[in-house]
C-alpha cells in the first residue's frame, strides 16, 4: 500500500487550498490513479487499522439495493447515520441507483445483474458499467455519489475493475473505497468463474480535510507491513447470495487505528 501513502505525500506537498461544502476546507489535488494487483493481496491498509466490518455490510446492503440505515445499524455499523433523516432514509443513493435505476418506460434496471450477465456470456465487452451518478435524482439524495462509476475488464481468465471517484476523502474515505472495490472485484470474480485481476482507483479531486493534516503525517511516519488474505467462501456463486459469514480475513497486522473527524 505504498501508493496510498505517496498520495498522502503528495497532496500534502503539492495540494492546493480550497474551500469546501462542509466548511472544513481542504488541500487537493486534481487527478490521480492508483493500481492494486489483488493477486499480491487483499488492500486493506497496514499503516493504521480500518473497521472491516463496516466496510463488508456497507457493500452488502448496495448489493441488497437498500437506501436505508436500518441494516446496516442492525449490523453495528453508524457510517451512514450523519446524513439519514429521521426515519432512516437516504433517498435514491447507491443502492437503488445499483439495482433499480429508473428507466424512461417506467420499469427499472438492475445494473449489477446486467454486469454479472455480462461477464458471464460477453467477456469481452465494453460496456460492463455500472453508474450512480443518476443526474435527474441527484438532488433526492441525502449526499451525491462520490465514488460514481466502475467498469469492469476480463482478460486471461482474470477480472479487473476500474471505479472512479469524483471526490475523494482521502484519510477517511479512499481506505474504504478500495477494500470495498476490491472485494467487489473479488466477489464478482468468483460469482462468474474467473480469478481476480486488479483493481484500479482513479481519483478526480483528491483531498486532505484540513483537520486532517496531523493525522496524515502520523501515518507517514508508520512502516507498511505485508498485506493481508481475504478467504472467501468458495461455494457462493451469484452475486447476491455473499452473506458477512462468507469473508475472512488472515493475517491482518496493522498499526494502531487514527481516529479523525468526519466532514459532514
Amino acid at each position: 500500500m505504498r501508493a496510498y501513502l505517496q498520495l498522502l505525500e503528495t497532496i500534502l506537498e503539492t495540494g492546493v487550498a480550497k474551500e469546501d461544502r462542509t466548511g472544513t476546507g481542504t488541500r487537493s489535488i486534481f487527478g490521480h490513479q492508483l493500481r492494486f494487483d489483488l493477486a499480491d493481496g487483499f488492500p486493506l491498509l497496514t499503516t493504521k487499522k480500518l473497521h472491516l466490518k463496516s466496510i463488508v455490510y456497507e457493500l452488502l446492503w448496495f448489493l441488497r439495493g437498500d437506501t436505508n440505515v436500518e441494516f446496516l445499524n442492525e449490523n453495528g455499523v453508524s457510517i451512514w447515520n450523519e446524513w439519514a433523516d429521521e426515519e432512516g432514509n437516504l433517498g435514491p443513493v447507491y443502492g437503488h441507483q445499483w439495482r433499480s435505476w429508473g428507466a424512461a418506460d417506467g420499469t427499472s434496471i438492475d445494473q449489477i445483474s446486467q454486469v454479472q450477465q455480462q461477464i458471464r456470456t460477453q467477456p469481452d465487452s465494453r460496456r460492463m458499467i455500472v453508474s450512480a451518478w443518476n443526474v435527474g435524482q441527484l438532488s433526492d439524495m441525502a449526499l451525491p455519489p462520490c465514488h460514481l462509476l466502475c467498469q469492469f475488464y476480463v482478460a486471461d481468465g482474470h477480472l479487473s475493475c476500474q471505479m472512479y471517484q469524483r471526490s475523494a476523502d482521502v484519510f477517511l474515505g479512499v481506505p474504504f473505497n478500495i477494500a470495498s472495490y476490491a472485494l467487489l472485484t473479488m466477489m464478482m470474480a468468483q460469482a462468474t468463474g474467473l480469478k481476480p485481476g486488479h483493481f484500479v482507483h482513479t481519483l478526480g479531486d483528491a483531498h486532505l480535510y484540513q483537520n486532517h493534516l496531523e493525522q496524515a503525517n502520523l501515518q507517514l511516519t508508520r512502516e507498511t507491513r505485508p498485506l493481508p488474505t481475504m478467504k472467501i467462501n468458495p461455494e457462493v456463486h451469484s452475486i447476491f447470495d455473499f452473506c458477512f459469514d462468507d469473508f475472512q480475513l488472515e493475517s491482518y497486522d496493522a498499526h494502531p487505528h487514527i481516529r479523525a473527524p468526519v466532514a459532514v
